[in-house]
Parts: structure tokens; sequence; C-alpha cells
């Protein structure tokens, strides 16, 4: 058994049809038309195209004087840094007994990390970051209301969003959870770990453009320097959040987690970003524009959501002959209910966005 390969991993990569005991140690590169499924490398484009073209549009955007976006960009890959080596390797920072072994992603076109970093993985940070910044941005919500407001849209939107993808990745095959960490993996809600749902889809987004905000976006002229290191304060802070967002449900863990009382706190927790967040952003729907919606809010988070449309249409058939949450070929299912809601949300929030705007020409 190899460092980086324990029996729980082990069995987690031979159920996605591969070993980790022959993986490469810095970097992997496979034939995109040879993967497990055709959804991979549509998937690779997509999020590899949008992290591109978000850094387009963030260089566009420091240029014309605002720093925010590509301090964002930056400050999630450094977030990325902080947070997946242990998540991938525990062991490696004292961290197995604590958290264990807790998920593995599939066989990608290139990977990193002993293949346990998907490039498109790397790229889903800055991508998921800036669509849903710019989208709340593009309400006018950071000028008018300021960034505390405007980060708590975020998380909003980073939910809905986030959650279409989240809930179809370990159908598909794209990573799967080790369904026998109790201390990670529980409570689930279908085939995604709540804290998945909270931390990562929510808090740790919204926190981290608050922070940017905060360090860069506060109108004061600063040399590149300064921004450099602001935007990595920023991203490493950002685990900080996470913590404190883990702490009501925390209080029931321990050596025997209750995870049915984690379930509710963290289902409240949920509510709330759907409520609070959602009422914040539609509220300011009707505010009249304040300034031009740029090109990436007005395709990449439609194309998001065209695309996931199709990977959800191909595995919907799978989908309803499921039983006991698991398809025929025994992976497990996300929530349907729950990915409608947000696939509902999601397009009202475009459909909002375009509106509002559509008087003001698109932008870069």
């Amino acid at each position: 058994m190899s460092a980086t390969c324990d029996d729980a991993a082990d069995a987690l990569t031979q159920q996605l049809g591969f070993s980790c005991h022959d993986v490469s140690t810095v970097v992997s590169v496979r034939d995109p038309f040879d993967l497990y499924s055709w959804t991979q490398p549509v998937l690779e484009v997509l999020i590899i195209g949008g992290a591109i073209f978000a850094l387009v549009h963030a260089v566009r955007r420091y240029r014309q004087g605002d720093p925010i976006n590509l301090a964002l960009w930056f400050a999630s890959l450094c977030y990325l840094a902080v947070t997946e080596p242990p998540l991938y390797f525990p062991e490696w920072f004292g961290l197995d007994d604590i958290y264990g072994f807790i998920f593995a992603h599939n066989e990608f076109t290139v990977q990193f990390m002993y293949d346990r970093l998907p490039l498109y993985i790397v790229a889903f940070y800055p991508a998921i970051t800036a669509l849903a910044y710019e989208v709340v941005r593009g309400f006018g919500i950071f000028a008018r209301r300021g960034p505390l407001v405007g980060a708590v849209c975020v998380a909003f939107v980073s939910q809905v969003f986030y959650e279409i993808f989240d809930h179809l990745g370990p159908q598909l095959k794209w990573w799967a959870w080790n369904d026998d960490n109790q201390d990670v993996s529980h409570p689930m809600f279908a085939s995604v770990p709540m804290t998945s749902m909270l931390l990562f889809a929510s808090v740790s987004l919204a926190f981290m453009t608050y922070l940017v905000l905060r360090l860069v976006g506060d109108g004061k002229q600063r040399s590149g320097g300064s921004i450099a290191w602001r935007t990595v304060v920023a991203g490493v802070l950002t685990p900080l959040g996470m913590l404190v967002g883990g702490i009501p449900s925390g209080i029931f863990g321990g050596d025997s987690p209750n995870h049915t009382a984690q379930a509710w706190v963290i289902g409240i927790e949920l509510g709330l970003v759907w409520l609070v967040g959602g009422w914040l952003l539609f509220r300011d729907a009707r505010e009249p524009a304040t300034e031009p919606l740029s090109r990436f809010a007005a395709i990449f988070p439609a194309a998001f959501l065209v695309a996931h449309a199709v990977f959800w249409l191909s595995a919907l058939p799978d989908f309803l002959d499921a039983a006991d949450g698991l398809t025929v070929e025994g992976t497990p299912i996300g929530s349907g209910w729950y990915v409608i809601a947000c696939f509902v949300a999601s397009t009202a929030v475009l459909v909002a966005l375009y509106r509002t705007r559509r008087r003001v020409p698109v932008t870069a």
C-alpha cells in the first residue's frame, strides 16, 4: 500500500474504474475522447473556458481601474492551494485521524498531484467565483448595498448554480465520496455531503468575496504589489469563514456525531442562504441599472446552465430508473427536487438580470 493510496482510496478509485496505485506523481495527460464519459471533456471545456473568459474579463476590468475581478480570480486559486491538498492527502498534514479519506476524482484529460486534482477543478474555483460575483455586480448590489449584502447575495447565487453541478457529479462518476467517512461525508443530502453544500458552495465564496472587497475594493489606489499580497491574504483566510460556518453543526459532532441534528442545523443554514440571499438579490432586481452588463455575465452563466441541462438530460433515464438512491450501475443519484429548485432559481436570476439590463449596452 503506497503513502497516497490507502485501503479507502484504493476501494473508491476502483469504483471509479482505475487504481490509485497506477498514477502519475506530478501530472498526467490523457486522450479526452477516451475518458469514462463523453460528459467529462465537455465539462472540461466549459469550466476551463469559463475560467479563461473570467481572467480576460478581469484583466480588462483591471485596466479600467477596477482590481476586484482580478483579485478574486487569484484569491480563489490561493484558496484552492490551501484547501485541496489537505482534502486529498490528510495524512500529509496530520489530519487523517480527524478527516480521513474524503473523496476521489475520476480520471480527466489533465490531472495533478497523484491524479487527485483535475485541471478543470483548478479552473472551477475562479470560474464559479467570477460567475457569482459578476451576476451580483450586474444587479448593482455591491455599488448600492456594500460588500456585506453583496456577499450574502453571492452565497445565494453560488448555491443555486454550484449545486446543479454538485448533485450530478457522483452519478456520472466525475468524482465519488467516501460513504464510510462518517465525520465529513455525513450527513448527506442524497449523494452530496451537506457540509459541502453549505461551506464550499456558499460560505467560502461569500466570505472570500467579502474579504477581497474589504482588502482590495475599498476604492483606494494601490500598487500592484499591495493588491497582490492583499489578494493572497484573502484567499488564505477564506477557510476561516468555513470554520465559523461549520460551528453550529459541529456542536453535534465529536466521536459519536448526531447526523440527524447536524442535518437539521445545516438545513436551516441553507434555508437562510436561500431566503435572505434570494430576497436581497431579487429586491434589487427592480432597481435601475448602474452600469452596463459585462459580456462575461451575459454569456458564461447561461452557458453553464445550458451545458448542465444537457448533462442532466443525458443522465435522466438512469436517474429515473434508480432504486434506493443508486442507478443500475451502482452510482448514487442527487436530489432531483433540489436540482429543479436550483435550475428554477438560477434561471430566474438570469432572467431578472437580463430584463433589468435590457436597455443598457453589453460591455467588456
